[in-house]
């Protein structure tokens, strides 16, 4: 949900499971949403209505239930074939509601995350807390292996170092030298 800039969207008939992520308003370009075909449940996330550029949506012949979300954009797509095959699904453009459609299934409210998301993002962290350990074990023992790279490693740090803090008391310096000028001719 982090491709910001994705404009087209097309995941149809390819037998996916589990619930439309809760965070799908977060792809703010996005024109075009095809969900056809799947095996998707649950109910329809509120966020897609921050969707404001929806010019196409289909998310027919899936197993959703539910309150069809209202607001901006999904307003101008009233045609009852985009939510066909989803026997649940009630609100306009389809059949009214009775009042228990509005409760969502646990884990899909707002803000909140299935299991499923859970153990993926543990599954992602610990990867990357991996790939980063065998990195700097892997840069470590070359810089403690190898005399030439180790000195001149150092040697940069040390020059970038020495560059940063002359920089710092200059630029210090100068705001010093500034402010007190500009409290002399102050009290002048």
């Amino acid at each position: 949900m982090n491709l910001s800039g994705l404009q087209n969207l097309n995941l149809s008939t390819n037998k996916l499971d589990g619930h439309i992520p809760w965070n799908i308003g977060k792809l703010s370009s996005l024109e075009s949403l095809d969900l056809s075909d799947n095996e998707l449940s649950g109910s329809i996330p509120f966020s897609i209505s921050d969707l404001n550029f929806l010019s196409h949506l289909n998310l027919s012949f899936n197993h959703l239930s539910g309150r069809i979300p209202k607001g901006n954009q999904l307003q101008t797509l009233d045609d009852k074939s985009i939510y066909i095959g989803n026997d649940g699904l009630c609100g306009p453009p389809l059949n009214n509601c009775s009042d228990d459609a509005d409760v969502l299934p646990k884990g899909h409210e707002k803000g909140g995350t299935t299991r499923k998301d859970d153990s993926e993002m543990v599954w992602f962290y610990g990867g990357m807390g991996m790939g980063f350990a065998a990195g700097f074990v892997g840069v470590c023992s070359i810089l403690y292996f190898n005399d030439s790279w180790r000195c001149a490693w150092f040697g940069l740090v040390d020059r970038v170092y020495n560059k940063l803090w002359v920089t710092i008391a200059i630029k210090a310096n100068q705001v010093k030298r500034k402010f007190l000028r500009n409290k002399l001719e102050g009290n002048a």
